[in-house]
């Protein structure tokens, strides 16, 4: 099992989601995020005023899927969350070890 964890510009949100609805993913967590990347570090030239860090919204989408879903499910979410633009986001993928259903016991992909 794999985890895939995309964060995305908040207004592409709904797109994303309704993509992921297509497909019949199993389910999807979001979260609201704030973070910085790149476009802040300090290898760019900053006025005095930009100095301070600020912090860009993102949302965060966690997603539990079988080993053969992840490929496509991370192609849908980056094809669907791009705009072009600086700060479209990353998604990471992580093994998942073992998922257990608290209220049924189920173990394994039966438990996503």
């Amino acid at each position: 099992m794999k985890e895939i964890k995309a964060y995305i510009q908040p207004f592409m949100l709904q797109k994303v989601t309704n993509a992921l609805h297509g497909v019949h993913v199993r389910g999807m967590s979001v979260s609201e995020m704030k973070g910085f990347g790149k476009e802040k570090d300090g290898s760019f030239e900053h006025s005095s005023k930009e100095d301070c860090i600020e912090y860009t919204p993102k949302v965060k989408l966690e997603i539990v899927c079988s080993d053969d879903e992840c490929e496509a499910l991370v192609t849908l979410i980056r094809e669907t969350a791009h705009t072009g633009r600086r700060g479209d986001g990353k998604i990471f993928i992580y093994t998942v070890d073992e998922a257990i259903s608290i209220r049924t016991g189920e173990h394994g992909e039966e438990a996503i």
